[in-house]
């Protein structure tokens, strides 16, 4: 059993945050945004942890079959907030607030959990992982760290076409041992792409800790040995994360390449649904980190100045849990894809070999031989 603390991380000279844990806030580094925008944050980040709670309790229930928890881990979306629509995200598999923020309809992800006919995957993919071409969110993968190259490349095209366009990637600390990342990292920086990579560091690669993997004092550290330019930022402060893609997207619209930005950030819930992470990780542990709750330091600093009341704060939530408890029971009654669809809804033309597989699952779902 490890135990890891924030505090050596908060005494780095690099840590940047703004809102502490108290939710009180170092005036001048506050962010110029709007108090409309800023209760758009809050409601989107009090969304995912509303859909994150009930999707534990659905898979539990066997009413959908995976969940991956993105609990402590909301103020990602700080760093939509600081991208153009028309840039593209590339996340991993806890960022549903970006989407949200983006506009993705969250009786869409409702649909998707259920795998129902209404679920643009058709029941395709593990619940949790799934894309929008519409909101620029290209669909994330189970294997570890492959978004980070594909976003790199993408990158690579805006530069060539000039769009002006910036390609932003989410990945978490255990994908930093990977290929890709090196792949990723090396090629941004010589290349100098528009792209800005983002690694959620929730302390565990499902059970294995940080400092099990490796020896840098801080993964931010990283960044030198590519040269490019590395920002430690306090993950569950979503001013912090809007402060520091804002910066870093500025300097790749400029040309002046990508940035690599390590998200201090801490995993409350399991790895997935399949995972007991009481068994590597202790109760105190837990409860240290819950006391730097990302939306609770928000909501606290939204109330002090008057941005949002208590009554509104609660009637926010109350809002999120009716909407989603009648999305979820309308998702149920969708009817799943029919069978075909794994074979029909793949080419544009089907070829010979699928629909000779078809019609042998159509015979022996039909009885045959």
């Amino acid at each position: 059993m490890f135990t890891l603390s924030s505090k050596n991380v908060e005494e780095s000279p690099q840590f940047k945050q703004i809102i502490v844990p108290d939710g009180s806030v170092k005036k001048d580094l506050v962010p110029k945004v709007s108090n409309k925008e800023l209760v758009r944050w809050y409601r989107t980040m009090v969304t995912v942890r509303v859909l994150d709670e009930k999707a534990m309790r659905l898979q539990r229930q066997g009413r959908i079959g995976f969940n991956v928890p993105t609990t402590g881990q909301e103020a990602h979306v700080g760093a939509a907030a600081a991208l153009k629509d028309t840039d593209w995200i590339f996340p991993a598999y806890r960022e549903h607030g970006a989407a949200l923020y983006r506009g993705l309809p969250l009786r869409t992800i409702v649909n998707h959990y259920f795998g129902n006919n209404d679920d643009p995957h058709r029941g395709r993919r593990l619940p949790g992982l799934f894309g929008s071409r519409d909101q620029r969110f290209v669909n994330p993968s189970a294997p570890i760290g492959t978004q980070i190259i594909h976003a790199v490349g993408a990158a690579y095209a805006a530069k060539y076409l000039k769009d002006g366009t910036v390609t932003m990637v989410f990945f978490g600390d255990g994908a930093t041992s990977s290929n890709d990342f090196h792949s990723g990292m090396n090629f941004a920086k010589v290349f100098d792409v528009p792209c800005v990579l983002i690694c959620q560091n929730n302390q565990y690669a499902i059970s294995l800790p940080v400092k099990r993997q490796t020896k840098a004092k801080n993964l931010v550290d990283k960044a030198i040995g590519y040269g490019m330019p590395g920002i430690q930022v306090d993950g569950n402060d979503v001013f912090a994360v809007y402060s520091a893609v804002s910066e870093a997207a500025k300097r790749a619209r400029k040309g002046n390449g990508p940035t690599f930005i390590e998200s201090v950030t801490y995993r409350l819930g399991a790895h997935s649904s399949s995972d007991d992470p009481t068994r590597y990780r202790s109760k105190e542990e837990v409860e240290t980190w819950e006391a730097r709750d990302p939306i609770k330091r928000f909501r606290t600093y939204l109330i002090s100045q008057a941005i949002l009341t208590e009554e509104e704060s609660k009637q926010i939530d109350a809002d999120i849990v009716d909407n989603l408890n009648q999305l979820v029971k309308e998702a149920e009654a969708v009817e799943k894809p029919p069978l075909e669809t794994m074979f029909t809804d793949v080419y544009e033309e089907m070829p010979w070999h699928l629909k000779e597989q078809l019609e042998n699952l159509r015979r022996i779902m039909g009885g045959g031989k």
